[in-house]
């Protein structure tokens, strides 16, 4: 099984081990994009969710793997979520649209 489907919440130092990035790195990364906000405890550790381990893995990614600059990977994933939006807005049209022809075929019937 993987080691992130087994739990709710992880601390960093499980997601750096998962990542295979320091905790450090973890940290900064946090500073610099905006969009990571783990939840944190009472006694202000950080506690990630799969989604934010996955943001991660994102950005790793971009940095690691593609060789982008922080400010390169900050509008590589704004462009990624700004297409995603634009994909579900067509998605939601799409079903409109049917539903206004399946509601127009429906009434011809009667």
């Amino acid at each position: 099984m993987d080691p992130v489907d087994e739990k709710l919440y992880y601390k960093i130092g499980e997601v750096a081990k998962i990542i295979e990035i320091e905790p450090y790195v973890i940290r900064y990364w946090e500073t610099e994009f905006n969009f990571l906000k783990p939840y944190k405890s009472k006694s202000s550790h950080r506690l990630y969710l799969k989604s934010d381990i996955d943001k991660l893995l994102l950005i790793k990614d971009y940095l690691y793997n593609k060789k982008f600059t922080i400010e390169g990977a900050k509008k590589a994933i704004k462009a990624k979520s700004s297409q995603k939006d634009d994909n579900i807005k067509l998605i939601k049209n799409i079903h409109n649209e049917l539903n206004s022809v399946k509601s127009l075929l429906l009434s011809r019937k009667k």
